[in-house]
């Protein structure tokens, strides 16, 4: 097995850690806005050569993130099983045809499905 070189970089005391100032952003003018993301070494845009490479999002991890549930919680809900919707997102496995129904239908209407599957109540 290979070993690669681990950085682990710790916030100081205090320091919020990936905390945006958006009144500064908001006070900033949009060619301000571009000179600032265009010095930014981790956020430069993709050349024409490597934007064919990116893969996009699943259109299942985009649904479930749009609904605003992990992974367990969505397979739960919509009684599917966990390793299945990995599947999905990671693009291992495509959903067949009645789950691309299942998946349509949650879609269009989340929090109904979600009370249609759930357990009966006595």
């Amino acid at each position: 097995m290979k070993k690669t070189a681990t950085t682990r970089a710790t916030a100081k005391s205090g320091e919020k850690k990936g905390a945006t100032d958006w009144a500064r952003v908001r006070a900033m003018s949009d060619a301000q806005v571009r000179k600032a993301a265009r010095a930014d070494p981790d956020a430069q845009p993709l050349s024409s050569e490597k934007l064919p490479q990116m893969r996009r999002v699943s259109r299942v991890k985009a649904l479930r993130e749009r609904i605003g549930l992990t992974q367990r919680e969505f397979a739960e809900a919509f009684h599917l099983p966990l390793t299945t919707l990995r599947d999905w997102e990671q693009r291992r496995s495509v959903p067949d045809a009645p789950a691309r129904a299942l998946l349509l239908a949650i879609e269009r209407d989340p929090k109904k499905m979600k009370a249609l599957l759930a357990p009966a109540r006595a």
